[in-house]
């Protein structure tokens, strides 16, 4: 169990916590039918409901959880990392090609953002908006003589050893499916496939969990395979967000852990 923690997901990579929201969220789907864009969001909202994640009941909510299933899923994120890659999530230039390839039929992106200790939040970004933070230096190597550098965005912090008082949240996801690629799964599985990615940053879409669960159902060879969020992911589920959002990731792991065995004891 304690392994199944340590490979699920995979932590911001400003902070190296684990990201979860902090922030309701509010879904929309496109590209599948009215019925089954309403069920898709009425599923994801059940389950942050079950975990514990805030969910936004405004009839107007700042939608920030896109589910878009489409044919030329590899043009819509050509489309996203030249109009809008911060949506793609934290990076720099020179990787921005290769995380907006597309390498599964179902696959998500995450835009994280920290809260510091006073509760203000900044947006992760290596490059933080408004001329006023480039600064530029003197570079013999680089065209035109010169290097535009931004410096770090400022947070406050704590002095506790067991954390710094950050805390990783979600502020945007992004889950691109391509339909012609998953005739053969029902509605209810892809919806509880899409509300894990949404709920969770994962490490690997391609490793086989030790434990069975819904991550399961895509990952060729894996002979733990599961038609529906199991008792494992929801458990999971609800360790990370009862963890502590501004201690260490092995902090963080071992209190998901231990809610794991809790929870899980005697079934």
């Amino acid at each position: 169990m304690r392994g199944f923690v340590q490979s699920f997901a995979a932590p911001a990579r400003l902070t190296g916590k684990m990201a979860r929201w902090g922030e309701g969220i509010c879904p929309v789907t496109v590209g599948v039918r009215p019925e089954f864009a309403k069920f898709i969001n009425r599923r994801l909202k059940e389950v942050a409901a079950q975990a514990g994640a805030p969910v936004s009941e405004r009839a107007r909510c700042r939608t920030n959880v896109e589910i878009i299933f489409t044919t030329t899923p590899q043009d819509l994120l050509d489309n996203v990392r030249r109009k809008q890659p911060v949506f793609l999530g934290y990076h720099n230039s020179s990787q921005a090609e290769k995380l907006a390839t597309v390498t599964h039929v179902i696959q998500a992106w995450y835009l994280t953002a920290t809260r510091d200790a006073h509760g203000a939040v900044q947006i992760d970004n290596p490059r933080p908006a408004g001329l006023i933070n480039k600064m530029e230096v003197p570079c013999d190597l680089c065209p035109g003589g010169k290097m535009d550098i931004y410096p770090p965005q400022v947070a406050a912090v704590s002095g506790s050893r067991l954390g710094d008082g950050l805390r990783s949240e979600f502020y945007n996801v992004i889950i691109v499916a391509d339909p012609t690629k998953l005739l053969t799964y029902e509605m209810g599985e892809l919806s509880d496939y899409i509300a894990m990615l949404a709920l969770t940053q994962v490490s690997s879409q391609d490793t086989c969990q030790q434990l069975p669960s819904i991550l399961n159902m895509l990952a060729e060879g894996c002979d733990r395979k599961a038609a529906a969020l199991t008792e494992n992911d929801l458990a999971y589920l609800h360790g990370l967000y009862k963890a502590a959002p501004d201690q260490t990731l092995a902090t963080q792991q071992d209190q998901i852990g231990y809610q794991m065995e809790q929870e899980l004891k005697g079934r």
